[in-house]
């Protein structure tokens, strides 16, 4: 945990929340809060809740909730230590000498041993069996500090040196197998040059391993999908290419991580790769994060053009029109920029079409002009890509250079489009929903009791009423929240709530509680009589649960003595003694 809360409560007053997420997404006004898409989840209205006068931010619908750190850590997948770090470097706070206890995690056995492979991996490259290896990287274009930089390796020929390794440090066979190091109990990369994956906080979750010697066998081999890699939830350099990303205000996506390498090694790292999946809703998300201009630089063959453009429309689809980087079929960014080297494919990069542009283009390709059905498909479908535009200059240069090369009247061009337009704003208006705090289905004795917490983050006396009373509520993490509310006054005199989230952001047990708490929909203000009168609803509730439990108890009992004893005690809470 952290050790000087005092510094972070500092460095947190001293930034406003709706300052750094307005970095990140687009926020708008309504009333004294701001709002905007939500990053956490598919979110399609607006419906994160940024408050600058909690210093707190809260999504309606997925009901993500936290202060300025917890946001930075769940944007940019960050530990607390780097989001303490990235606030302090902005308002000239030294955080170097911050101990932070490290967060254990149940898969950390799992990263400590992909971390022991890479070393092992990095090691054999280095010594003279990696001899031929590192000869077949140089004449790649891979030099040394590439070699480093992407902690490349090299597997041995033997089918046992790594699993015999982790097992002699108390790694597991059944657990070695089950993540993609060994299999059959033996290891699973034999004699191949090893690039490791990272998921994206920068742990190491699997490898790509590629044959360098002429032999029969797959180029690429890569780990299975386990429980810590899931390429779907992942883009390879995201760690790396995040602080590049926000410099260049642009992120370019590739395919593969040996793209991802070269383009690093003529100087361009604001770049990420899919790994071989199709765009999933993660790595939107991903994607999002890292900027809103997104450059594609696909495979140049059938299969690459094919992905361009289904990607290109996913991402139109999220309001985001990305640029292509048309490269020749059959070349990749690798083959590329070996072939033409750094000035040409800057050149591509820096004369990056637009999406629409580039989709227009493929569609003329296969369009036979002689036909007047074809060539009015074709106009259609121009016409549709132009809807899908928010610049009207770029609109009207589609449509003139349409009616220039068709001699069709620009008119007539304009009413298609002014129909499609209108047919997708309706549509608009209808699908429009004001997001809202859910209503709950909690009974009155759980509501009463989250409403008193609520209170004690608001009133200094519904803290120390609580505490004068002695009031024990029915759950253990509320019984623990409501102890850290009261030690937490007591030590600094005021509860502010977005200090509280620092406080408690390693608490799992009371951080949810805490967190659905504050994106209830409660009052603030309160008077001494209307506490008491919740404080007695939740006193009601405990005695129905004790006499429940007496009763219960008085069934079992055998002895007639006992029993009216029993008898008594719940005659008594009935009458309220």
């Amino acid at each position: 945990m952290f050790m000087n809360n005092d510094l972070a409560n500092e460095i947190r007053a001293k930034v406003d929340i709706v300052d750094i997420i307005g970095e990140r997404i687009p926020l708008v006004a309504r009333g004294k809060n701001l709002f905007g898409v939500c990053p956490f989840h598919d979110d399609s209205n607006p419906s994160m809740c940024v408050s600058r006068e909690k210093q707190i931010y809260t999504c309606f619908s997925c009901h993500a909730t936290g202060n300025v750190f917890t946001f930075l850590m769940n944007y940019e997948h960050i530990d607390f230590k780097t989001a303490l770090k990235q606030l302090g470097d902005k308002v000239g706070i030294n955080t170097s000498g911050i101990h932070i206890e490290k967060k254990v995690s149940k898969y950390d056995k799992l990263y400590d041993a992909y971390n022991f492979s890479v070393k092992y991996f990095q090691n054999n490259l280095s010594s003279p069996v990696g001899k031929k290896a590192k000869e077949y990287l140089k004449k790649r274009g891979i030099d040394d500090n590439v070699i480093k930089e992407f902690e490349i390796g090299l597997s041995l020929e033997s089918r046992d040196d790594l699993t015999k390794l982790l097992t002699s440090k108390n790694y597991d066979l059944a657990t070695l197998n089950r993540i993609g190091l060994s299999s059959d109990d033996h290891d699973i990369y034999i004699d191949r040059i090893m690039f490791p994956l990272y998921d994206v906080s920068g742990q190491t979750v699997g490898f790509s391993g590629r044959i360098y010697k002429d032999v029969d066998m797959n180029k690429y081999l890569n780990t299975k999908e386990t429980e810590i890699f899931k390429k779907g939830e992942m883009l390879y350099h995201y760690h790396i290419a995040r602080d590049e990303c926000r410099s260049k205000n642009s992120v370019i996506v590739m395919e593969g991580f040996m793209d991802v390498i070269r383009a690093s090694t003529i100087g361009i790292r604001n770049t990420v790769a899919l790994m071989g999946t199709a765009l999933t809703k993660e790595q939107i998300s991903l994607l999002k994060r890292l900027s809103p201009n997104i450059i594609l630089c696909l495979d140049g063959d059938d299969p690459g053009v094919h992905a361009t453009l289904s990607i290109g429309e996913t991402l139109l689809k999220e309001g985001l029109e990305p640029k292509v980087i048309p490269l020749p079929n059959p070349e990749d960014p690798d083959s590329y920029i070996i072939k033409n080297g750094k000035d040409k494919f800057i050149g591509l990069l820096e004369n990056a079409l637009n999406f629409s542009d580039f989709k227009i283009n493929k569609l003329k390709e296969s369009v036979n002009f002689r036909s007047d059905e074809e060539t009015s498909n074709y106009i259609n479908k121009v016409i549709e890509e132009a809807s899908k535009l928010t610049d009207p200059i770029r609109i009207e240069v589609i449509l003139k250079r349409l009616a220039k090369e068709f001699d069709i009247g620009y008119n007539t061009l304009e009413m298609r489009l002014n129909a499609l337009n209108t047919k997708k704003e309706v549509k608009q208006v209808a699908d429009i929903t004001i997001p809202h705090k859910k209503s709950s289905n909690k009974d009155k004795y759980i509501k009463a009791m989250e409403q008193v917490i609520y209170f004690m983050f608001y009133n200094d006396f519904a803290i120390t009423q609580v505490e004068r009373e002695h009031l024990v509520f029915p759950t253990e993490a509320m019984r623990s929240l409501t102890s850290e509310i009261i030690y937490y006054y007591n030590k600094y005199g005021s509860v502010n709530i977005a200090d509280f989230y620092t406080y408690i952001q390693d608490k799992e047990n009371i951080l949810t509680l805490y967190n659905e708490i504050i994106a209830g929909d409660y009052l603030e203000k309160t008077t001494k009589d209307e506490l008491f009168l919740y404080f007695k609803v939740i006193r009601e509730y405990g005695r129905k649960q004790e006499i429940n439990r007496l009763t219960n108890l008085m069934k079992k009992e055998v002895d007639p003595l006992e029993q009216a004893k029993i008898v008594e005690r719940i005659r008594k809470l009935r009458l309220g003694e």
